[in-house]
């Protein structure tokens, strides 16, 4: 089956110039809107699909700029005997590196035979499609693929007018499932000859009146109709045009009615079966008519979960539940920069495949701030909803979404990733143990932005320092309810050296003013990590209801520094 090595578009659409080599199986393209990833599916399908007319108009060249030709070019690999056949295409015939993804324009040693074929559009809208090969341009020779081998090799797409791939007509998947052939003509013929017999019956009763009148006319104008007109089916009125013949079910009723989703699902198990020469398949809006449960088997059905997979699928998703479902080589961003667009595959970054099952959602968004842990998260996730609560914007719909690093060790590898893939991108850490300086500044050169507690702090201890009397009982409370009294004693004892326990501390909320000794001690004891002690709020949703419920609520009037931190997180996180 043919693959797509490469992919060159200049100048359609909102694409100014793109150089894109895809991988032989599933290509799902995210980004954000507008980005131009239908605009791909669109290049691939106008240079590739079996037609001999293409409607262009002056909004399909970039910034309505017609002087500036359309161009898409794309280099197809993995050929079949027929396109490699020296009598067919032998001018044409190059060679691709698959390491250096390079084309040379004759075969040689070590490359890959392709073809690549070309659409350009100048500014009289004509599209003109070619081989391209510089031996055969300085002989003069000019020619495109055969109509039989455009037809065979033409994709597949996917979308709200595929429903024809459900009735046997020109270009259908039905028509390729087979050599069989249907012709309806016979049969439609009979039976418009036995409803003219029965329709001629009733038809004087239904249309006398109409009847007099055309013979009357008739007579005045000297046209023999005889002695009256009469109303008759013709037994060639019946049109057999492509789509007579379509696919009902059992109770008759045609399968194109089905919902949209059942007809995408129908559709690829279609293409799969008749996977051959033609094997590429066009996706556009994945998840559109489809629930959870029916993405996952869509994508089933495209061979997302197959080692070998037998179709090259080219798809658009905003779906999480589609990106959690593929591997890190199967996602690539679309990324629009200054002069031109970039397609950044994830598989260059492995050690995302954990992100892209836990946080999916964040490769579908503009930002991501990287945080040390889950409860950084919860923290800035719960600071968010008290700012909502007040009128103030979501960080969500600004398209900022949180990722945890699962410990600092991980913290620049996951961001570095990020930021590599052209995401906006930010850390927030705890200090009191910190990544190799080298690569934070590294970091920050490509401007990444650092959010950190004060030096040598950690989360609980910045709770605990900061936060007013009421909130630190509250912080306490909290505490109380998953542990008992002589645990949170026992704790509160080991991080002060016997200095502190759970009555002084209670005795200084009560007189409204706690020794920093004390805050100190409920900090570290919060934070855990000391003799196995598990930390008091270590989980996304516990530190969560705490930045909603505690820090929101009493933030002006706790430490300045304390606030500068969340509010500067915050900033970040809504201008995205």
């Amino acid at each position: 089956m043919a693959t797509i090595r490469k992919i060159e578009i200049e100048n359609f659409r909102g694409i100014k110039h793109l150089v894109w080599h895809p991988q032989p199986g599933l290509n799902c393209l995210v980004g954000p809107g507008d980005s131009g990833k239908s605009t791909i599916l669109d290049a691939i399908d106008i240079c590739l699909g079996a037609r001999r007319t293409l409607q262009i108009i002056d909004a399909d060249f970039f910034e309505l700029a017609v002087e500036n030709a359309i161009s898409i070019t794309l280099t197809l690999g993995n050929l079949g005997s027929e396109l490699k056949s020296i009598d067919g295409y032998a001018s044409y015939l190059r060679g691709y590196d698959k390491t250096s993804q390079t084309v040379e324009d004759e075969p040689g040693k070590g490359l890959e035979t392709v073809l690549s074929l070309n659409l350009r559009v100048e500014s009289d809208l004509e599209p003109v499609w070619s081989l391209i090969s510089d031996r055969a341009h300085a002989a003069g020779q000019a020619r495109g693929l055969s109509w039989t081998d455009r037809n065979n090799l033409s994709p597949v797409r996917i979308g709200a007018l595929s429903d024809h791939n459900l009735s046997w007509r020109r270009g259908s998947l039905l028509n390729r499932l087979s050599d069989e052939t249907a012709d309806a003509s016979v049969a439609l013929l009979d039976a418009a000859r036995s409803a003219r017999k029965s329709f001629g019956v009733d038809a004087e009763k239904n249309l006398g009146k109409a009847l007099a009148v055309v013979t009357q006319v008739a007579g005045d104008l000297g046209i023999d109709v005889g002695v009256k007109a009469r109303a008759e089916l013709e037994a060639h009125s019946v049109s057999v045009t492509a789509g007579t013949i379509s696919l009902h079910d059992d109770t008759g009723v045609p399968l194109r009615r089905l919902g949209i989703g059942s007809t995408r699902l129908m559709i690829s198990g279609l293409q799969q079966k008749i996977a051959s020469e033609s094997a590429i398949l066009l996706v556009d809006e994945l998840e559109h008519g489809l629930e959870p449960h029916r993405i996952i088997r869509f994508l089933d059905n495209l061979g997302a979960k197959q080692k070998d997979q037998p179709l090259q699928v080219f798809l658009t998703s905003h779906s999480p539940v589609a990106v959690r479902e593929l591997s890190v080589e199967q996602l690539s961003i679309v990324r629009s920069l200054a002069a031109r667009h970039e397609v950044r595959w994830v598989g260059d970054h492995a050690d995302l495949q954990g992100t892209v099952r836990l946080y999916p959602e964040a490769f579908l968004a503009r930002s991501v701030l990287v945080c040390e842990g889950a409860s950084e998260v919860g923290l800035v996730r719960g600071v968010d909803q008290s700012r909502v609560d007040l009128g103030k914007r979501s960080m969500h719909a600004s398209g900022t979404c949180l990722v945890s690093a699962n410990g600092y060790s991980n913290i620049m590898s996951r961001a570095n990733a990020f930021q590599a893939l052209g995401y906006r991108v930010a850390t927030f850490r705890d200090d009191d143990y910190q990544p190799p300086l080298a690569e934070e500044l590294d970091f920050q050169l490509a401007d990444g932005e650092i959010f950190t507690w004060r030096k040598g702090k950690k989360l609980e201890v910045e709770l605990f320092d900061s936060l007013p009397v009421e909130a630190v009982k509250t912080l306490l409370e909290r505490a109380l309810e998953d542990r008992s009294e002589g645990e949170i004693d026992s704790q509160v004892r080991s991080y002060s050296n016997n200095l502190v326990t759970l009555e002084t501390v209670r005795a200084q909320c009560g007189a409204g003013a706690l020794e920093p000794a004390t805050r100190l001690a409920l900090g570290n004891a919060a934070g855990g990590n000391k003799e196995g002690k598990k930390a008091w709020f270590k989980s996304v949703g516990a530190m969560e209801e705490i930045g909603r419920e505690v820090v929101g609520r009493n933030l002006t009037d706790s430490d300045a520094p304390f606030v500068k931190v969340v509010l500067d997180i915050r900033k970040w996180c809504i201008h995205a």
